[in-house]
């Protein structure tokens, strides 16, 4: 006979509350002088986490500095959020739990255009429509 055994992961320890998460990185980007902030919530749309949030930076330099002020102030009691795209700061996401946030140069938020992918609207608040297909 053999036993089947169902992994399961550890609840997360010390998470904060995902609305006061997110209230503590919106705040964070705002003192950092981040531009077109926008939150998405995920909740059916992904079980990633509860919220994402897109900002802009106006250079690299700023992308990393509001990346590097976000993973101080979210170091405070809790462990190391994640960040990948720190050393090139063309991008910098930072996986928080139940927020994701995604930094950007503007040039590269405009690329990816990541709000459009998440039914979101567009920085200055007006949903962007997308150009009919021709044949």
């Amino acid at each position: 006979m053999s036993v089947i055994v169902h992994a399961t992961s550890a609840p997360r320890q010390d998470a904060a509350p995902a609305k006061a998460l997110l209230e503590r990185i919106e705040k964070s980007l705002d003192d950092g002088k981040a531009e077109d902030i926008v939150t998405i919530g995920l909740e059916g749309k992904s079980s990633i986490a509860d919220f994402m949030v897109i900002a802009t930076g106006r250079s690299q330099r700023q992308v990393v500095a509001l990346a590097e002020r976000l993973r101080d102030e979210l170091d405070r009691g809790r462990p190391r959020p994640s960040l990948e795209g720190l050393p090139q700061g063309d991008w910098v996401l930072i996986d928080a739990g139940d927020v994701i946030v995604h930094l950007f140069r503007p040039e590269v938020r405009a690329y990816y255009n990541l709000e459009k992918m998440w039914g979101a609207d567009s920085p200055d608040g007006a949903a962007e429509q997308s150009e009919p297909l021709r044949a």
